[in-house]
């Protein structure tokens, strides 16, 4: 019997993020350059004859396997595409909270697209998962890859691969549940306002020769203030944050909750996730590597 395929779910991670406006069909343009971290969830799949998921892991507590879980929107949405698509048993291991800014279902719907592609001999680079995947939600294009770029548009938009020095971060949540829609409700843009010009989707190659520090300094993520007014708790994670020995930068990730801070080496963040973690311990805090 053949063992199930695996692969991971990484969490991803806004280094910044712009609100463009928002466009008359009601959808944000925005801008973001994300990276990835070394924390995620866990996706197999046992080829079956039949589509089915169950959850486990320590974020597995009150999530419901039904229409609206991502990992089986993307497989059926695969399928509808290729009616000759092979299926199975998904398992999932939740390990990232839920509904915290940092794309875990998101994640989770990419990884099942790849693991689908790898049981069918579809090639990683194929359009169809690009499309597929842009109609299961807004993040999961960018999950395809998992990998440091620029993206835009409602998602959709992708800059190519960047190749990051390395970010040691800590990932911080306070175990507040952030919805994206009531974050945007209270940014408070209306249909077909526009507040900014895009970019090139290239143009964080050249700025980030110049010294990825620098250049997230010069920006910032303009869902925070909503964000905060929505789980004012942010505030005190962010000032928490940045008051940690050797805090290079704090922000808030994606919609929120989750927030990082960035550190020079692995010895302190590890160090300051350590002492986090001692004087919040109900906060789920996780030291990292993004790329």
């Amino acid at each position: 019997m053949a063992l199930p395929l695996t692969t991971r779910a990484r969490a991803k991670v806004n280094l910044d993020l712009r609100v463009l406006g928002r466009r008359a069909d009601g959808y944000h343009e925005l801008e973001s350059l994300v990276a990835f971290a070394g924390v995620g969830d866990t996706l197999s799949l046992d080829p079956g004859a039949s589509l089915s998921l169950t959850l486990a892991g320590p974020r597995a507590e009150g999530l419901t396997v039904d229409d609206g879980n991502l990992v089986l929107r993307a497989a059926r949405a695969l399928a509808a595409a290729r009616p000759d698509l092979r299926l199975g048993r998904f398992r999932l291991v939740k390990r990232l909270p839920v509904a915290s800014g940092i794309g875990g279902g998101s994640a989770d719907a990419a990884a099942a697209l790849r693991l689908l592609a790898r049981l069918n001999g579809i090639a990683p680079g194929d359009s169809l998962l690009r499309e597929v995947a842009a109609g299961v939600g807004a993040d999961v294009p960018v999950c395809l890859d998992s990998r440091a770029r620029l993206m835009a548009g409602i998602g959709e938009k992708l800059g190519p691969m960047l190749r990051l020095p390395p970010l040691f971060a800590v990932l911080v949540n306070p175990g507040v549940g952030v919805e994206t829609v009531a974050v945007f409700r209270a940014l408070g843009l209306k249909a077909g306002e526009m507040v900014s010009e895009a970019r090139a989707t290239n143009i964080a190659a050249p700025a980030l020769a110049a010294g990825l520090l620098d250049y997230l300094k010069s920006t910032t993520n303009d869902l925070a203030a909503p964000a905060q007014r929505v789980a004012p708790v942010i505030d005190e994670v962010l000032e928490r944050l940045a008051a940690l020995p050797g805090c290079r930068l704090a922000r808030m990730s994606g919609s929120g909750a989750t927030c990082f801070a960035l550190f020079d080496d692995c010895t302190i963040s590890a160090a300051a996730a350590k002492v986090l973690q001692s004087e919040r311990p109900g906060w789920w805090v996780k030291p990292t590597l993004l790329s």
